[in-house]
């Protein structure tokens, strides 16, 4: 990476420079009204701020931590009962021994109950002080729960507070938290600045202030995700280009680069100042590979105590869960890698996990439409063999119970259904027909970002290979988990100082200093001049170079989701004049296509062909406009000959945006009535969300205006990424494929098709919390 570029400043007319700022919430009392003026870190006070709102107020925060903290408890005396206080020989009946009855009068041997197993206290007590390695892991287990605590007693204390800040000064009970969106929550906060200066160094907070304050380190993340720079790839034998990215590898991540001792941040606000020089550019890469270097030696000294305790988490929150389904683990979810490339600058956790669930089930319709015929002979025979060693137990088990006395005989039970329904869930469903060109597009309506490549290669198996790197298996995210304590200290040690140098140029590089917010990730600011893309309706008002722009036109999706998730937000110059000329291409093409009115009536039969539900939005209206191109073809709609040309996916898209005219009442832009920006602050129509009157009467306002601001998103996105294919060249046409039917030789890779788990959600399994451990982490730098 070269050292192109240098640290700017922003400077802001009515502003001055922050001074620094200290880790404390200062809460000024006046006579008897609270009032909070000049909040030092405002950092951490917007963090607890969204994170109270998110987690449900003080009651269930604290209700989690408690139970944190006992379930510590439990796993680390339960797991050391049952290695030093059980007697496993009288358990299993190898030992007629028995325990609890000494001095008795002898017991009866032919059963055994549990008390038999257990060991007297003295004699447990006398092998716990026996083992030395029980007795380090209980004294590490002691000082992690202890520090544990003191974090937890210090997060309530503060989240009191925040507590009481919801109640006096935004004036939301506690109680009806519930009912406020964070939209509400985030407009009192700025009104609130208007009438006291929480923050004294601007006179009124933004929504991008707010959101700034907030993602400041995750925006470094996503970019540093979007510029290939992390996670380290590597290409390994059999398995092919391979991205690891665990919980674990994050933290120590983060702890490098942001929060930690000698991290490139001096604070939660600024960049140290050597980082914002060019001449100490390799003096500091010098460093931090030394920091990485070290930092991966603690990992590996401390990787036995973190082994063990995932080990022992999976086991007690994933066993009795995948003997009950245990289909699950071939369910899927999306990755860690997935949720940072896929996330926008600016995106909290809520705005992405609620675009990602949308796009979960056309996600896990595509990847099931991929076959492997070897893989389908081999399942449906070790089914009917299993199956039938099954049946013969189970009518023996009927006819006489005491079969079940016979030694294994339920584990052979156990195993057997086991097997039976694995095998089972890698035989497709042969009365299913998918396209996987147009699945791929219904999955990039949601969760709008994919590689130019995969464009017209939706049946290809390498296109099926990098999504699942995206939207992996449970089974690879527990697995990944497992072996992260192991690789996260290699990957310190060995691979990651090899990019030290890239990493503290791309900090400089693409860090501006915005007055009363502090040090940012310039992608952040949405700024299309400094980091658009020509090729995504950039062109004439971009500046920036290759190595500037931003991949995947994420500048301009994040500028369009930014600014329809805040219709209020005023976006500078650059980006207003982009987003009034996207609106004014969007006009152009849709008086070239059919009127939304016709697309929609014929959403039935394209929801019936793509959605789940046509009743609901926006699959319906998507499915709508996805299907479009599709009905034409095949002449189940008619071709209107007063057009040139057959109804393309972005004329369809284009038209079902220009239908939405009038403005919504309550939602304006700013201070201005009509507002330049893409954006649709108008209500639409009934036949256009495709939503019943009894739907929408069910649907409070918020709701309403998230499906439709959902729906425009998803509109947006198909739209522009049409626009960006039609500079690339025309691809291959969309082919329609039986489940049950052979595939192209390029379709073979080894891959299950999931009938059964297509029609339900990405479900949790327990053990890690997956994307809550990400609030979590936030939340524990905040009350650091």
């Amino acid at each position: 990476m070269a050292a192109q570029g240098e640290y700017r400043r922003l400077e802001d007319f009515e502003e001055d420079s922050p001074p620094g700022e200290e880790e404390l919430l200062v809460h000024v009392t006046e006579g008897l009204q609270d009032s909070w003026h000049h909040i030092k870190n405002l950092d951490n006070f917007f963090t607890k701020i969204y994170h109270f709102h998110q987690k449900n107020g003080f009651a269930c925060m604290m209700l989690s931590d408690i139970f944190e903290l006992v379930q510590f408890l439990f796993v680390v005396t339960f797991t050391t009962f049952l290695l030093c206080c059980v007697e496993y020989d009288v358990l299993f009946a190898n030992r007629p021994l028995n325990h609890s009855h000494a001095g008795a009068s002898a017991p009866d041997r032919s059963k055994v109950t549990l008390p038999d197993a257990v060991l007297p206290a003295p004699q447990c007590a006398q092998r716990i002080r026996a083992s030395g390695w029980i007795i380090f892991l209980l004294v590490m287990a002691a000082v992690f729960w202890l520090y544990r605590l003191v974090k937890v007693l210090c997060s309530l204390l503060s989240y009191w507070e925040i507590r009481t800040f919801y109640i006096k000064a935004l004036n939301i009970p506690s109680e009806g938290l519930c009912n406020y969106s964070w939209q509400e929550v985030q407009a009192r906060l700025i009104s609130l600045q208007r009438r006291q200066q929480m923050c004294v160094h601007k006179r009124e907070l933004t929504e991008l202030d707010i959101y700034h304050r907030i993602l400041r380190f995750k925006n470094y993340t996503v970019a540093m995700v979007n510029k290939s720079l992390l996670p380290i790839r590597f290409h390994l034998p059999l398995l092919g280009p391979v991205v690891f990215l665990t919980q674990g590898l994050k933290y120590n991540l983060e702890l490098l680069l942001f929060w930690g001792p000698g991290s490139l941040f001096q604070n939660k606000w600024s960049l140290r100042p050597q980082c914002k020089r060019v001449g100490a550019r390799r003096e500091l890469a010098r460093r931090l590979a030394h920091a990485m270097v070290l930092l991966g030696l603690a990992n590996l000294l401390l990787c036995p105590c973190v082994l063990v305790w995932q080990l022992l988490y999976a086991f007690f929150s994933y066993a009795e869960v995948i003997k009950r389904e245990p289909g699950s683990l071939g369910a899927r979810r999306w990755s860690l890698y997935g949720r940072h490339y896929l996330r926008h600058f600016n995106e909290l956790n809520h705005e992405l996990q609620a675009r990602l669930s949308r796009g979960y089930k056309p996600a896990t319709k595509y990847m099931n439409s991929f076959t492997s015929p070897l893989l389908t002979v081999l399942a449906k025979n070790v089914g009917f063999f299993a199956g039938s060693i099954l049946a013969v137990l189970i009518v023996l088990t009927v006819y006489d119970e005491d079969v079940l006395t016979v030694q294994h005989i339920l584990t052979a039970i156990t195993l057997l259904g086991l097997v039976v329904t694995l095998a089972r869930s890698f035989i497709p469903d042969e009365h299913t027909v998918w396209c996987p060109e147009q699945l791929l597009q219904h999955v990039l309506a949601h969760v709008h970002y994919m590689p130019d490549h995969w464009q017209g290669n939706a049946s290809r198996s390498e296109t099926r290979s990098e999504m699942a790197q995206l939207f992996q298996y449970k089974a690879v995210f527990i697995l990944e988990e497992l072996l992260s304590p192991i690789l996260t200290p290699l990957i310190l040690i060995f691979a990651l100082p090899r990019r030290a140098l890239d990493i503290v140029d791309f900090f400089r590089n693409f860090t501006v200093e915005v007055v009363g917010v502090g040090d940012i990730c310039s992608f952040a600011q949405l700024d299309v001049r400094n980091h658009g893309n020509p090729q995504w309706l950039s062109a004439g008002q971009t500046e920036a170079s290759v190595y500037q722009q931003a991949e995947n036109g994420k500048t301009e999706l994040s500028l369009m989701h930014f600014a329809i998730t805040n219709p209020r937000w005023q976006p500078p110059p650059p980006s207003e004049l982009f987003l009034s000329q996207l609106k004014e291409k969007v006009q152009q093409d849709a008086a070239a296509a059919p009127p939304a009115q016709r697309i929609l009536a014929e959403g039935p039969l394209g929801a019936s062909l793509l959605s789940d539900d046509s009743a609901v939005a926006p699959d319906g209206l998507l499915a709508s406009v996805l299907a479009r191109p599709i009905l034409s073809a095949s002449g189940l709609v008619s071709w209107d000959r007063r057009f040139a040309q057959p109804c393309s996916t972005a004329s369809a898209a284009a038209s079902v945006l220009a239908s939405l005219a009038s403005p919504l009442p309550g939602r304006t832009r700013g201070t201005s009535a009509e507002s330049p920006g893409c954006h649709s602050d108008r209500p639409l129509t009934e036949e256009s969300l495709l939503l019943s009157e009894s739907r929408l009467r069910s649907l409070s306002r918020s709701v309403l205006l998230s499906e439709v601001a959902s729906a425009e998103m998803s509109l947006h996105a198909i739209y522009l990424h049409e626009l960006h294919q039609q500079q690339q060249g025309p691809g291959p046409q969309a082919v329609w494929v039986a489940a049950g039917a052979p595939k192209p030789p390029s379709v073979t890779a080894g891959s299950a098709a999931r009938a059964s788990q297509a029609q339900h959600r990405e479900m949790p399994l327990g053990g890690w919390a997956e994307e809550e451990e990400e609030e979590e982490e936030e939340e524990e730098q905040t009350t650091g």
